[in-house]
C-alpha cells in the first residue's frame, strides 16, 4: 500500500504533465491509478456517470466539457456519446495530456492550461455548457488550487438546465466510517494481509484531505448561488464506492 501511495499519492498538475510524457506508464497510470484499479472497470465507471446524467438525448447538438479528462478510456467513451448526439465536447487539461486524446473535427475541441485559468474556454462558453464532468480531479484542486474559484467559475459556464457532475471525490470522513465497520475491518485485513484493525480516529481534521465539512460546504455554496446540488453514492461495483462519492449540480 505504501508503494502505491509513493507512486500515485498527492499528485498535482505538474505531476500529470510529467506522467503524460512518460511512455513507460499505461493510460491508467498516466492519470494516477494503478492498472488493477482501472483495467477492465472503465465501462462500469462510465455507466455510473451516464446514469447520474440521465437521458443523454438532452445533449443533442449541445456542448459538454470534461475538466481534466486525462487520457484514459472514459474520455473516449464520452467522446463517442457526444459524437452520437452531435454534441461539441470541450476538453480542458495540460497540453501533453490532450495530445494523447483523439481529435474528431466538429466534435472535440481542446483547451490547454490550468483550469479555470483558460480564457479561450471561460470567455467563449460562459452560460452555454449543457454538461460538465469533473471526475477524480477535485482532490487535486483542493490540494493545490482554490476549490471555491474552481466551482464558482464552472457554474458560470452552465446553461439553463445544465448539469455539473463532480465525481469520484475521496472523502476521508466516509473512509473512516467504512473502516470502523465490521465490513471495513474485514476489507482492511484481507487487503493488508493482517489480523490488525485499521487505525481510525474520529473528530480530527486531516489537513489537505476532503472531509464531510468540505462536501457540505460545496453544497451550501452552490445552493446559495441558486443551483440545486446533491451528494450521490457510487455504484457498489466501483472500486472506491466505499470511500468516495459524487456531487451532482443542476442549474434550474
Amino acid at each position: 500500500m505504501s508503494d502505491l501511495n509513493a507512486k500515485f499519492g498527492k499528485l498535482l498538475f505538474n505531476d500529470f504533465v510529467r506522467m503524460a510524457k512518460d511512455d513507460s506508464l499505461s493510460i491508467h497510470e498516466k492519470v494516477g491509478f494503478p492498472d488493477s484499479y482501472r483495467q477492465g472497470k472503465e465501462a462500469a465507471i462510465f455507466k455510473d456517470i451516464i446514469g447520474k446524467l440521465g437521458d443523454v438525448s438532452h445533449l443533442k447538438k449541445g456542448i459538454a466539457l470534461e475538466i481534466g479528462p486525462g487520457c484514459s478510456n472514459i474520455a473516449r467513451m464520452l467522446k463517442d456519446v457526444c459524437s452520437e448526439q452531435k454534441c461539441k465536447l470541450l476538453w480542458a487539461d495540460n497540453e501533453a495530456m490532450l495530445d494523447l486524446l483523439p481529435d474528431e473535427p466538429g466534435i472535440t475541441e481542446k483547451h490547454a492550461g490550468y483550469y479555470p485559468k483558460i480564457d479561450s474556454l471561460m470567455d467563449t462558453y460562459k452560460g452555454k455548457v449543457n454538461f460538465i464532468l469533473c471526475y477524480s480531479v477535485l482532490q487535486c484542486v483542493f490540494e493545490e488550487g482554490n476549490i471555491w474559484s474552481f466551482i464558482d467559475e464552472s457554474l458560470d459556464l452552465l446553461a439553463e438546465g445544465g448539469v455539473f457532475l463532480i465525481g469520484d471525490i475521496p472523502n476521508v470522513s466516509m473512509r473512516k466510517r467504512f473502516f470502523s465497520s465490521n465490513k471495513g475491518i474485514r476489507f482492511h485485513q484481507a487487503f493488508m494481509n493482517t489480523d490488525a484493525c485499521p487505525d481510525v480516529t474520529f473528530n480530527q481534521v486531516e489537513k489537505n484531505k476532503i472531509d464531510d465539512a468540505v462536501i457540505f460546504g460545496v453544497l451550501q455554496r452552490v445552493r446559495a448561488q441558486g443551483f440545486d446540488a446533491y451528494v450521490m453514492p457510487q455504484h457498489q461495483d466501483l472500486h472506491f464506492a466505499n470511500r468516495r462519492e459524487d456531487i451532482l449540480i443542476r442549474r434550474p
